[in-house]
């Protein structure tokens, strides 16, 4: 009766993690789940935060206040910089976490393809942050251009770049559609939100490429009624501070623009390579972690790579 009962330790509050603490909620061990936020965020609707349709509190569930009825559980605001296999430790940045079983769940984050001074120009969508930055500069660029006697400086502001033609962008650029058909209509005086240029880029030959051909199709056609442009088969070769440049069939274009939002890829969390060099595992080439089909790492039976952070 007096044995210690086994640790198992989760880095990652996200839907990976969270549902694993959960899911031992009449298991036989103590968990801890370990996050740089203590909160929970539906991630799907950060595109409704950027364009400002809800607030960040609506998407963001305390993770004490979700798990505050499995005693088994304790939540720890921490962030892990690294593991130790050998001795089985999660090391913080104010310390450490011993583990008998390490479950790893910290996702992905935007992908600029070796580009990384783009960010400041074109930020990615995967935090809190990341939505109210967006919506900032979406609501401010209407506000400059309002004050701009430039026909030049006002179409600037109100063109606006998605690169990205997945799900991300996609929903993106329909709700800045809605926006500027609808919902700031008539708040201006000296200009119109609905001559607002909205393009979506993407680098294939269609959006929503992971979906059936018929979905791209149909998306294509719904974003074109609120007024978005579709740009297929193009490649963003820079980004600057008030411009755009694009590639396609062998011809650069520059799009004149102050709003860019970057929604073109995925990579995976640093844990990834923390854990390869630690373990051996290999990855693949967005730094996901290749698992076992029970998402361990081999020879490491300890250790569950879960989410965006697995390659399964």
């Amino acid at each position: 009766m007096n044995e210690r009962m086994s640790h198992v330790v989760i880095i990652g509050g996200g839907f990976g993690g969270l549902y694993a603490a959960r899911s031992l909620k009449s298991a036989p061990v103590q968990v801890t789940l370990i996050d740089r936020r203590n909160f929970h965020l539906f991630q799907p609707l950060l595109y409704q935060v950027a364009t400002g349709w809800l607030s960040p509190a609506d998407i963001a569930s305390p993770l004490r206040a979700v798990l505050k009825r499995q005693p088994n559980v304790q939540v720890l605001l921490a962030e892990a910089t690294d593991i130790d296999v050998t001795n089985r430790r999660v090391i913080l940045t104010d310390g450490e976490v011993s583990y008998d079983t390490l479950i790893v769940a910290t996702g992905a984050r935007h992908h600029y393809f070796g580009n990384v001074r783009w960010e400041q120009f074109a930020p990615g969508l995967k935090t809190i942050e990341d939505a109210t930055e967006i919506r900032r500069r979406i609501l401010l660029a209407f506000e400059a251009a309002e004050r701009e006697s430039d026909p030049a400086q006002v179409r600037s502001w109100l063109t606006f770049v998605i690169v990205g033609g997945g799900p991300t962008g996609v929903e993106l650029a329909g709700t800045l559609g809605e926006l500027t058909k609808d919902t700031l209509q008539h708040n201006f005086r000296h200009i119109n939100p609905a001559e607002s240029r909205i393009l979506l880029v993407e680098g294939t030959d269609r959006i929503l490429p992971a979906y059936p051909a018929d979905l791209s199709t149909k998306a294509t056609a719904a974003l074109a009624r609120l007024g978005v442009s579709v740009r297929t088969g193009a490649t963003v070769t820079d980004v600057q501070a008030e411009a755009v440049i694009l590639r396609s069939n062998e011809q650069s274009e520059q799009i004149t623009t102050r709003t860019v939002v970057w929604a073109a890829g995925v990579q995976a969390s640093p844990l990834g390579r923390i854990l390869a060099t630690a373990t051996g595992a290999e990855l693949d080439r967005a730094g996901r972690v290749i698992v076992a089909p029970d998402l361990s790492i081999s020879g490491h039976p300890e250790i569950f790579v879960i989410g965006d952070l697995a390659h399964s």
